[in-house]
């Protein structure tokens, strides 16, 4: 294979990689927003926002918010799968964590 179709072929795949991860996050957003936003609201005032970003929150690290998002999942008997939950997490930590 030539270089430049070699190139084009990585520009694919990362074409293809980016809009995967584009999707997740709008799934994650959507689940979050859909199932969490109402309660976060009603506790923390505003939009819900601030449960993520208030100066003694819980969530340290990567691993502590997965086993947050889980938590608040099997409390609130959402039954995500696995990779909805990833998808919040995902979502989150893009949004406000950045770990």
């Amino acid at each position: 294979m030539k270089l430049s179709g070699l190139i084009s072929v990585v520009f694919a795949v990362a074409g293809l990689q980016a809009n995967a991860a584009d999707q997740a996050l709008q799934a994650g957003k959507k689940l979050l927003e859909s199932n969490c936003i109402h309660c976060h609201a009603s506790s923390y005032g505003g939009d819900g926002s601030g449960i993520y970003t208030r100066d003694y929150r819980k969530v340290r690290s990567l691993s502590g918010l997965k086993a947050q998002v889980t938590s608040c999942n099997t409390m609130l008997n959402l039954k995500w799968f696995d990779d909805e939950e990833q998808q919040v997490v995902q979502y989150l930590n893009h949004t406000y964590y950045h770990f």
